[in-house]
This record gives C-alpha cells, structure tokens and sequence, in this order.
C-alpha cells in the first residue's frame, strides 16, 4: 500500500510543478527520474517515499554519493528528494521531513567550457563545408545559437513560421514558458536564408505543411537536440577541435563570454540569456575576467601609462 500511495504522491507533486510552478518538461522528467531512483532504492530497504525513515533516506543519499556520479547530478537528486518532502508536508501526508537531517554536501560550481572566437569561426566553416542542403542546414543552426544565445531545445523548437519573413530578432519561449527577445545579426539571418531555400529536402514524405523550422523525418517530426549533437560533433572534427570540448550548450557559453569580452553589461547578457537569476549569468565573468582586466588596464584613465 504504502508504494502506491508514493507513486500517487510523486504524481501529484510533479503536478503541482508544472501547473503551479510552470516547471518544463524536461525538468518534470528529471524530478520523475529523481524520485524513480530514489524509489527504486528504498524497495530494497523494504521502505517507500511515502513511509522512510530518516535513516533509510540517509541511507540513500549515502548511496548516490558511493556511485561515482557527477556532483551535479547527484546534488539534482538529493534536491528533488528534499523538494519532494517539503511538498508532502505541506499537504499534511506526513508530519514530519526524513530529509531534513542529513547535510547537503557543499560542491563548487564548475566553470563551463568555452570556444575561442577563432574556434567558433572554424566550426561553422566545417559546417558550411558538408555537402548542399546539410551543410546550409547545420550552418544556420551553429549561427543562430551563437548569435543569439539559444538553448538547444529552443532551437529545435523553433517554428517555420518565427523566421519565415527574416526577422531582426526572435520571440522565444524559454524555461517556465516564459518569453525573451533573442537578436538575429546579419550573419544568422543570412544563414536563415540560405537554408530556407534548401528547407523541403528535410520535409518528411507528404508533409509539406510541417511547422518546424528544422523538420525531420524522424518520429516528432523535427530534427532533435541528440541529432544537432551528433552533427555539431562531426563539425568539431572536421574543424580540427576537440569534440569533448563542442556542445550545444558550449555555443552558448560562447555566446555569453564573447558578449561579456566585448563590452556587454551583465543584466543585457542575462536578458539575452532568459536566466532568472543574475547569479548564474555571473559565472560568466569569471571566464572572461582576464580579457576584462585588460579593458580595466587600457581604457580606465588611471589605468594607462602617462
């Protein structure tokens, strides 16, 4: 009884995350994974969510910390637990919180990785460079995250319809459904351009009507962030760049640190950016902190040589 009173919990908890929270999809998916993983180990303490006892969610915690997984990861997990009970108390479900003895252990932050400006440039000539309509394709795809700072899945996302008329910049629905203006520079909408005209030999059969911007004849019917991967990594090679170091996400890391490099205030980069905390746009800084101590000791007046 008390397993199926869990799973009745957990659904109602990722409930009220998407609908009182507006959490997106794939955060739901990750709290579900979250508190299957955590299931998953209390069966075999002959335990629930819904019944643990403080030892048996140390016990756990313990657990993901002896699995060599990544800070991070395990840091999400025990976070999700802790979400999990803060919500069933305050439903009244249980009295008391199993998770709140047990420290959470401090971890650093990890800096993201970067490409150099020259790196970014060699990237999307390898991209340009693959035959026809996949190299115009994977071209307008490297330029509009690095223009504009996009997540992969908002790239992915993106509608036909949102640059049909070339647009100077894009509505985009971010995390939490919530909208930001991404710009489009000459390169990106030129890039657009190009590809639009090559558009339909992506087009699954029959389905001239597709809505994508990036169309697929895969299941969804549009090009998936797995795939941008893929190819993205086949770019990094061709360009003479190591792909552990090439992602989706290391193109807007990219986007970000060239901003704040050249001059950009951090609140702009953090609009662009759609965060919702300054803090995580701060991060930034640190990766671009040398060239900014160079503009310091240039340009300030007490800075130059007299």
């Amino acid at each position: 009884m008390s397993r199926a009173q869990a799973e009745g919990w957990i659904e109602a908890f990722l409930e009220m995350m998407s609908v009182e929270r507006a959490a997106a999809q794939n955060t739901l998916k990750a709290y579900g994974k979250d508190l299957a993983d955590a299931q998953a180990f209390l069966d075999g303490q002959g335990a629930s969510l819904a019944d643990a006892a403080p030892e048996a969610v140390e016990a756990y915690f313990a657990d993901i910390a002896a699995r060599g997984l990544s800070a991070s990861t395990a840091a999400r997990r025990r976070a999700s637990v802790r979400q999990f009970y803060r919500f069933v108390l305050g439903e009244g479900w249980r009295q008391d919180d199993p998770s709140r003895r047990v420290d959470a252990p401090r971890k650093g932050r990890a800096l993201p990785k970067v490409l150099s400006r020259e790196e970014v440039d060699a990237l999307l000539a390898a991209a340009a460079r693959r035959d026809g309509a996949q190299g115009l394709r994977l071209a307008c795809m490297v330029e509009l995250i690095y223009a504009s700072g996009l997540r992969v899945s908002e790239l992915t996302a993106l509608p036909l319809a949102a640059l049909a008329r070339d647009p100077a910049y894009l509505i985009v629905k971010g995390k939490g459904g919530k909208e930001r203006l991404a710009p489009l520079n000459i390169a990106a909408r030129a890039a657009v351009k190009a590809y639009l005209e090559v558009r339909k030999a992506f087009l699954p059969k029959g389905d001239a009507a597709n809505p994508w911007l990036f169309p697929s004849r895969g299941a969804g019917g549009r090009l998936t962030p797995r795939r941008f991967a893929q190819l993205l990594d086949e770019a990094a090679r061709a360009a003479g760049v190591d792909p552990a170091r090439v992602s989706p996400h290391v193109l807007r890391h990219a986007f970000a640190t060239h901003l704040l490099e050249g001059g950009a205030d951090l609140r702009v980069v953090q609009t662009l950016l759609g965060h919702a905390d300054i803090a995580t746009t701060q991060i930034y800084t640190h990766l671009a902190e040398d060239h900014l101590s160079e503009v310091v000791a240039t340009k300030h007046p007490l800075g130059r040589k007299r």
